[in-house]
């Protein structure tokens, strides 16, 4: 029977090991097959293989904006250069306004409720229907002007082409299509809305467009998906090949346009004033204002019945936008990067003054000096940052943002510190995803996520300790502490994410700055992070490419990092379960037995306590005769024999052995328990009794044996005080509560008030009104 019960417990032991191990191998193990196989096309070491290729498209436009209906008519011709392996017998093309049709799948399959209230948000797109949106093609023909056959399949089009595009070769064709603008703020709850539409204004009776998405553009054909062809939902944003565009826009006469690319026909759309200004800001250190308030007024109420045509040009882009209003103030300044000359410049209508005046090409130029040192040089001559409904989007070259200070022209500091922030984000897309083209469709979080990261490192450039919302550990962990049912891995799909705003921009972007600052440090971090820009740069990466660049640069395994930030949802909370203290025994009676003493002396319980004021007198007391040798022996006396023994003992020991027994080190022995699941390094400080401290740093394989529970013995010279588990708010430990040893309570403070009108969130309208300042004149 007891080799039975032998034989189970062993087995049972087996077991419990074998799960442990499998449990510590999902923590630690190569992420292996959830990567795909390097080969020619793209290496194990991250970087493009010698026989990868990428397709080009190049086009050539001519669109016309009717400011009357809000209606865009276009033309355009693509040559398509087939520079993959394959022949292909069709093409796809991408047709985003048709997100619009009040019967795509982006609009049928929004779920929605209607309450007793509904939102502006939820009115806007449960009134889709109402709108006439999408695409209406005329026309598809190949270069000889014949009718191609074309398939719409909801946000895309398949062309079948006459015989078959052979490997290296290019094919041409045109297509001629009209679509009406949507109003951006009437339909603010339709899926894909926030990236383009118009904004009327009623007080003085103009529009101001912001157009994107607007031509029939080819989607990516690649080695990873072949043709990458999804619908457009509304999350998942744009894959698209880079090519040369030329683009020729005519709209009002009196209107300002800025666009993707360089205006190539200035004399015959600007005046000799504008002209003059725009050299002046060359060299200019501060922005020159090019169109004036006062000359945007004049514009707005003295309506031209004539119109321009806008020409531009761009080299090796991937999409073309435009911005065109009458109303549009604008300025520029231009810097040099790197030695080449790039002109950042911004429009925008009064309404959006003072602050983007005062902030916003000042911060087009701050973003592209902070990337350009980061990743790759910014490699184009125009950065654009236009004022308009939409909130925040980024094209090659321009982009569309949001941030309006009140009709008095006060603002909160919400909104100056959001103003600079988006643009900075937006003008930052330009590195993620026009240079560093990721699959956006795909993954979000490839060009969110690490652009947010920078975003985070350019605002602290701009002033010290600005407040920004995404990139401090400890601002993910209100998303982290949720439960687990709700949230979804880095490494979803972008139309399958709830949690957008906190997936792919938050979480990876706080997961790189903890890399950054925690896990590499900056020195390897930015050398690596600057090679995946550079290999990267005007190519299409995928995650792969991402990871292993990051750990082939760096020289260290991250696999154990992309599994639990990337893949898992596993918060961070490491406790410091227990500490104990303890010193060397020098065996010297004449010091070691006080000490022993004093501990017996500190270690009485409360029986014995209250016993010596309750008991008056004990049996031996009354009767002394009962006493012996051990009545009057003490266990702590420093007995010859004692002395000898220590003596003896020293007699025995090296010269290295005395010393550390002289030393007088502490050891300590701590328990460290993981109860979220993600494993992290320990970062401890050490406050010590003579009020000095020290931080100790062991990395993350520590938990490589146990992911759930590790011990660690620390020794110092001085005795410690306070142990602090992740004392910088580093790695976004969930509870903080257990991180103390011995355990201390934060104190919170609670505030009396009485029932009354909270104070205004606009300091600066307070003090104007205070000092009787005037409102501006908008």
């Amino acid at each position: 029977m007891k080799k039975v019960i032998l034989a189970a417990a062993l087995l049972a032991s087996t077991a419990g090991m074998a799960q442990r191990f499998e449990e510590n191998r999902s923590k630690f193990e190569q992420l292996g097959t959830l990567l795909p196989t390097p080969n020619t096309y793209r290496t194990a070491s991250g970087a493009p293989g010698h026989d990868y290729w990428q397709q080009r498209a190049d086009y050539d436009m001519q669109i016309e904006l009717n400011d009357e209906k809000q209606q865009i008519t276009g033309t355009e011709t693509i040559t398509y250069f087939n520079n993959s392996p394959d022949e292909l017998g069709y093409l796809w093309l991408q047709l985003e306004q048709n997100i619009f049709d009040k019967n795509s799948t982006a609009n049928l399959t929004k779920t929605s409720a209607m309450e007793e209230k509904v939102s502006m948000y939820q009115l806007g797109f449960m009134t889709l229907e109402q709108f006439d949106g999408g695409y209406k093609i005329k026309y598809v023909k190949d270069k000889a002007g014949n009718a191609l056959k074309y398939t719409v399949n909801g946000t895309m089009m398949r062309i079948d082409l006459p015989h078959a595009l052979k490997s290296k070769g290019s094919f041409s064709f045109s297509i001629a299509w009209s679509y009406n603008i949507h109003d951006h703020n009437k339909l603010a709850g339709a899926p894909g809305n926030g990236r383009m539409g118009y904004e009327y204004f009623a007080k003085d009776n103009n529009y101001l467009y912001e157009i994107a998405q607007f031509f029939p553009r080819m989607a990516v054909y690649d080695d990873v998906y072949g043709w990458q062809h999804k619908q457009f939902l509304g999350n998942g944003e744009f894959t698209l090949p880079f090519g040369n565009y030329k683009a020729s826009i005519t709209v009002p006469a009196d209107h300002i346009l800025g666009a993707t690319g360089v205006l190539q026909n200035p004399n015959e759309v600007l005046t000799a004033t504008q002209i003059s200004r725009l050299q002046k800001a060359k060299t200019a250190k501060t922005p020159v204002v090019i169109v004036t308030q006062e000359e945007a007024e004049a514009n707005e109420k003295d309506k031209s019945t004539t119109k321009k045509t806008w020409k531009f040009a761009a080299q090796n882009v991937r999409d073309f936008a435009f911005a065109t209003s009458r109303k549009f103030i604008w300025d520029a300044m231009q810097i040099t990067q790197d030695g080449k000359p790039v002109m950042c410049m911004s429009y925008y209508p009064k309404e959006g003054n003072p602050l983007w005046g005062k902030y916003s090409t000042q911060a087009v130029a701050h973003t592209i000096r902070t990337y350009s040192k980061r990743t790759v040089s910014y490699p184009y001559p125009v950065a654009i940052s236009v004022h308009g409904p939409v909130g925040g989007m980024e094209y090659p070259m321009i982009c569309f943002n949001g941030g309006r200070p009140e009709a008095d022209g006060t603002y909160s500091e919400q909104t100056k510190y959001g103003l600079i922030s988006v643009i900075i984000h937006e003008v930052g897309h330009n590195f993620f995803p026009m240079i560093i083209n990721s699959d956006e469709r795909q993954w979000t979080w490839m060009d969110e996520g690490l652009n947010t990261f920078c975003q985070y490192l350019a605002e602290q450039e701009w002033q010290r300790e600005y407040p920004s919302r995404r990139g401090e550990a400890y601002k993910i962990v209100p998303y982290m502490s949720m439960e687990q049912n709700k949230l979804e891995p880095i490494m979803t799909n972008s139309e399958q994410v709830s949690q957008l705003g906190n997936n792919a921009y938050a979480k990876p972007s706080t997961a790189l700055n903890i890399l950054r600052e925690t896990i590499l440090g900056r020195d390897l971090f930015d050398y690596a992070f600057k090679q995946y820009a550079t290999r990267w740069a005007f190519k299409s990466p995928q995650p792969a490419d991402f990871f292993r660049t990051m750990e082939d640069a760096s020289g260290v395994d991250l696999d154990w990092f992309w599994r639990g930030w990337f893949y898992g949802t596993e918060p961070v909370d490491i406790a410091l379960e227990d500490v104990k203290a303890f010193n060397a025994d020098t065996q010297n009676p004449e010091k070691e037995n006080p000490i022993s003493k004093a501990q017996a002396n500190e270690q009485k319980t409360i029986s014995q306590i209250r016993n010596e004021k309750d008991i008056q007198k004990t049996l031996v007391d009354e009767n002394p005769e009962l006493k012996d040798f051990y009545n009057s022996y003490d266990r702590y006396a420093v007995t010859p024999q004692s002395k000898s023994r220590y003596e003896q003992y020293q007699a025995s020991l090296s010269d290295e052995e005395k010393k550390l027994l002289a030393s007088g080190e502490n050891f300590y022995s701590l328990k460290l328990k993981n109860n979220g699941g993600l494993v992290m390094p320990v970062i401890l400080k050490l406050d010590f009794e003579d009020g000095t401290n020290e931080i100790v740093r062991i990395p993350a394989e520590i938990w490589r044996m146990n992911n759930k529970e590790v011990s660690k013995v620390i020794h110092t010279s001085k005795k410690v005080v306070q142990f602090t588990l992740d004392p910088f708010q580093e790695t976004a430990d969930i509870d903080t509560d257990n991180n103390a040893f011995p355990s201390k309570a934060a104190p919170t403070r609670f505030q009396l008030f009485k029932q009354q009108n909270r104070r205004p969130a606009n300091p600066m309208q307070e003090a104007q009104q205070i000092q009787g300042g005037q409102p501006s004149n908008r």
